[in-house]
């Protein structure tokens, strides 16, 4: 049985990401399913990364992305590539920190307690499933240690699940 460790305890970012990626590991081997791994790793994320309000996943349905597992507020629902954070990221299939969500031009206020975001797409054979999703009520709350930290987290996510378009 999966037992979450303490993994704060950790002041150096690169090794608090290594813990979290052990601890991800773990909790999705063996389980194939997208939807339950996404659910798992984002209460996991929002449980363990401090200073989030929200943690989750949009998945590509068709042209949009649609609103998966998350931890947080209620969310925006549907989400069309080239709008907000999630769209672009999506459009440039590359990972975006924003360190002020009011100077992102578009940025879609799903929760207008959100000050920072990061969004990592969901990148498998050179097409987009889909993309994580952190916000932050803290502005530069994020930086390219979470950008690395987080595309490692995805990477274990994509390689655990069987998700395709």
């Amino acid at each position: 049985m999966f037992e979450v460790k303490d993994i704060l305890s950790s002041d150096n970012k690169r090794d608090f990401y290594g813990s979290l990626a052990q601890q991800l590991s773990g909790l999705l081997e063996g389980e194939p399913d997208a939807i339950a791994n996404a659910a798992n790793m984002s209460a996991l994320i929002y449980q363990f990364l401090p200073d989030l309000n929200w943690a989750g996943f949009y998945f590509m349905r068709g042209p949009e992305l649609v609103l998966g597992p998350f931890q947080g507020k209620t969310a925006c629902v549907r989400i069309a590539v080239g709008r907000g954070v999630c769209g672009t990221a999506v459009e440039r299939k590359e990972s975006i920190v924003v360190p002020d969500v009011n100077a992102f031009p578009g940025h879609i206020a799903c929760d207008s307690a959100s000050r920072s975001e990061l969004v990592v797409p969901l990148l498998k054979g050179g097409k987009v499933l889909g993309v994580l999703d952190l916000d932050s009520p803290s502005t530069n709350r994020f930086d390219e240690e979470d950008r690395e930290g987080c595309e490692k987290l995805v990477q274990i996510y994509l390689k655990a699940s069987e998700l395709s378009l």
